[in-house]
């Protein structure tokens, strides 16, 4: 039944397209607005009745939140009276995109930098050169507007996202080695990414070290932090189990008391170098609850494990829509150079990361593990981290960008690859 529902949503979606086509050549605009929403949604739900295709129904889904963004900015702008780029609204949404981020890693992904260590020291050194140098030649070269050029600086400066490893397991490729190199990029994220944004992108806009620093502990590592939890819990010793139980305890105690009026006393005693420590202990205190919740939830509702990376997806989406509305002017005026500099990017960052790991004696598969994770960046951490400083139009401009050209080229090289993997295999079968 429900492949049946795919099917007749992919035909819907092709229809309305071979409608739109038609209806852009007798310039019935108005028409072209709803075919070409009606084409985007249809053809991103039919995609997973076709079993080529259906690793590009993530990017289809990204596509259709640029089409409906760009179609009806105001509908994604503002429901009421609530901004949907509300500073607080944008925080929640990228927690919930790194904590089903998070769900998908263990503890355990650690261990493995002991017997990948080269891998690891390789792909870790142009994740965090290559990427962000790219970005700020790129900014020179296309000369952009200084927000918009930071921007640019902001998605190459962050670490690789989930995506990359998706890729990885498309190319039959390292997988193992992309996890590690995600969990460790992400860890070194809260210094790296400032420190760059500090370097490059210090003559464009105003970066407060310390504040970005802050910020992404609060909307990446807590949230990862609290899903990883889950690990903890599930295979963790007797003793790991009663020591973070314990924490649990002080947590919940914590939060009560600034519940009930204990944060004004703080304010009256301390500094703001004082109070974001607070604000920052806080934000793992409620860390320590939520692992504990999303634990209890897996025991009694074991699907919600399956559920969790649809609820990134939705998070990725909802920051595309509202980038893509808020930066809409922006689009229109220099979308084209936008998206060449996207590719330029995101070629370069391949190319770099391939080579450079091949000519340091990596093999094939770790080579194309690096390539991979070097050219995809995290553009949930950019689009956050600009909602946060409350720039998504401008800052967010970059990732709203990329990130859809990263998971077409991403899926159609790490198919490339896997298909190659397969020849490759065949051959030395037959003989």
């Amino acid at each position: 039944m429900k492949q049946k529902l795919q099917r007749l949503a992919l035909w819907i979606g092709l229809t309305a397209l071979a409608l739109l086509l038609f209806s852009l050549v007798l310039k019935y605009h108005q028409a072209s607005q709803v075919l070409a929403v009606i084409a985007s949604v249809g053809i991103a739900f039919g995609l997973a009745s076709v079993h080529s295709f259906r690793s590009y129904q993530y990017t289809a889904w990204i596509i259709v939140a640029i089409v409906c963004g760009m179609i009806y900015p105001s509908a994604f702008l503002h429901w009421g009276n609530f901004d949907l780029r509300n500073k607080w609204m944008i925080m929640f949404i990228v927690q919930l995109v790194m904590f089903g981020m998070g769900t998908q890693m263990s503890f355990r992904d650690f261990t493995h930098i002991k017997t990948m260590g080269k891998g690891v020291f390789v792909g870790i050194l142009s994740q965090f050169t290559i990427m962000p140098i790219v970005g700020f030649t790129l900014t020179k070269i296309f000369n952009f507007e200084p927000e918009i050029a930071a921007g640019i600086i902001l998605i190459g400066s962050c670490s690789s996202g989930l995506a990359s490893n998706v890729m990885v397991y498309l190319a039959r490729a390292n997988l193992t080695l992309s996890v590690t190199l995600t969990s460790v990029a992400t860890l070194l994220a809260p210094v790296m990414t400032p420190f760059w944004m500090k370097v490059l992108a210090g003559t464009y806009v105003e970066v407060k070290f310390w504040a970005m620093f802050v910020q992404i502990i609060e909307i990446v590592i807590v949230p990862i932090g609290a899903a990883m939890l889950y690990d903890v819990f599930k295979s963790g010793s007797k003793k790991w189990i009663n020591r973070i139980n314990l924490v649990l305890v002080v947590s919940v105690l914590w939060l009560m008391a600034l519940i009930f009026g204990f944060w004004p006393v703080l304010e009256t005693r301390f500094g703001n170098t004082g109070m974001k420590v607070f604000e920052l202990v806080s934000f793992f205190a409620g860390a320590f609850i939520v692992g504990k919740l999303y634990y209890l939830a897996t025991r009694y509702w074991g699907k919600i494990k399956d559920f969790m990376p649809k609820l990134s997806m939705f998070g990725i989406v909802y920051f595309t829509v509202v980038t893509t509305a808020a930066s809409r002017e922006n689009i229109l005026s220099i979308g084209l150079l936008m998206l060449l500099a996207s590719i330029m990017h995101n070629s370069l960052g391949y190319t770099f990361g391939y080579g450079i790991s091949r000519l340091l004696g990596l093999d094939k598969n770790s080579c194309r593990t690096v390539a991979l994770e070097v050219g995809l960046q995290n553009g949930g951490m950019a689009s956050g981290l600009a909602g946060v400083m409350g720039k998504l139009a401008t800052l967010g401009l970059a990732a709203a960008v990329f990130s859809p050209w990263m998971n077409i080229s991403g899926s159609v090289l790490g198919n490339y690859w896997r298909k190659k993997s397969e020849r490759f295999e065949k051959i030395n079968s037959q003989e």
